[in-house]
């Protein structure tokens, strides 16, 4: 229940933009995807989800601020955003910690914190090849430097046989 809630929260959050909304909703359905095929333990099924759900909370305030939502912009700017937004979950210490700590290194590919945050690079970037339309070799180098999980390079392989 506590993810449809946060998702039916960021809907109205992001007022209307549906670039955003639809970005959310596709990174959170390869990252829960990606999650089942591997495996994940529950507990951390669930802040993976939750982390997708709110992964892009700073693009907003970023594009108003700065007149771009660069990933480092957005990794500055998230914590301040997640903790009041995520008050009303009353989620686990431990859990709020790791989600808010995933948010804010969603577009950091070195070092890789644990499966969790491999899960979200790769499903975030699966979104961002198509709506980007980048060529295949970005797409290449990006699987190289940071696909890892069996469950992602499978899906990158079958969404860009061309790679």
């Amino acid at each position: 229940m506590v993810k449809a809630l946060l998702i039916e929260k960021m809907i109205r959050f992001y007022e209307g933009s549906r670039h955003d909304i639809e970005h959310f909703l596709k990174v959170h359905a390869y990252a829960a995807l990606i999650g089942q095929l591997e495996a994940l333990p529950d507990d951390l099924q669930e802040k993976l989800e939750l982390a997708a759900i709110v992964h892009d909370i700073a693009c907003p305030l970023c594009r108003q601020k700065y007149g771009n939502a660069a990933g480092p912009l957005q990794e500055k700017e998230s914590e301040a955003l997640l903790r009041p937004f995520l008050a009303e979950f009353n989620r686990p210490p431990q859990q709020l910690e790791r989600i808010i700590w995933l948010v804010c290194h969603h577009h950091t590919t070195e070092p890789v914190d644990g499966i969790d945050h491999r899960i979200l690079l790769e499903a975030d970037f699966l979104v961002n090849a198509s709506e980007g339309q980048l060529p295949a070799e970005a797409i290449r180098a990006f699987r190289d430097k940071v696909f890892r999980t069996p469950a992602g390079m499978r899906l990158l392989a079958e969404i860009y046989p061309e790679v």
